[in-house]
């Protein structure tokens, strides 16, 4: 699977997912869930943390690949560094689309340069599990550092994973 169609298809994951509740649900909230991965009433991915701190696999899997690929610029669980702005607190200003396009394109304000990940697999093949970690850190939903618990890794996702990375 290329790079370009990995990013089409982010937007079209949520077709389908069965309902779980919708009723008030704030923007980070899960309303549906499909093999594993949860989505909030805007159909965008979106984390889950049950009443005993255990994080779904993909909120799992962001923080393994933030702390991969990005913390080195950004700082220890999206807080930022004297080189890099927190994420965490800027993910919950942007929509999924505008994450996934600052990621895949990079960014650029005076002195502030983000490369572009757009052709870096260990980014892009993750980039809804980064999304879902940082939204989870910057909502409070979990506190900082690796998760304690986590859900099993679906197969869905294992699958997704063998065809992106080749």
């Amino acid at each position: 699977m290329t790079l370009a169609k990995i990013a089409g298809l982010a937007a079209c994951l949520a077709v389908g997912a069965p309902a779980l509740a919708t009723a008030g649900a704030t923007p980070h909230e899960a309303v549906t869930e499909e093999d594993g991965k949860f989505f909030n009433a805007e159909e965008m991915p979106t984390f889950m943390v049950l009443e005993d701190g255990t994080v779904d696999w993909y909120t799992f899997s962001g923080f393994r690949r933030y702390h991969a690929e990005c913390h080195v610029c950004h700082g220890p669980d999206g807080q930022g560094s004297s080189y890099a702005p927190g994420l965490a607190s800027s993910v919950m200003r942007l929509d999924y689309f505008e994450f996934v396009g600052i990621v895949a394109s990079g960014y650029e304000k005076g002195n502030s340069v983000m490369p572009a990940f757009g052709t870096n697999r260990n980014v892009m093949c993750y980039v809804d599990d980064l999304y879902v970690y940082l939204r989870a850190v910057g909502s409070g939903a979990i506190p900082r550092g690796r998760p304690a618990n986590r859900m099993d890794k679906p197969e869905s996702a294992i699958a997704f994973e063998n065809d992106c990375m080749g």
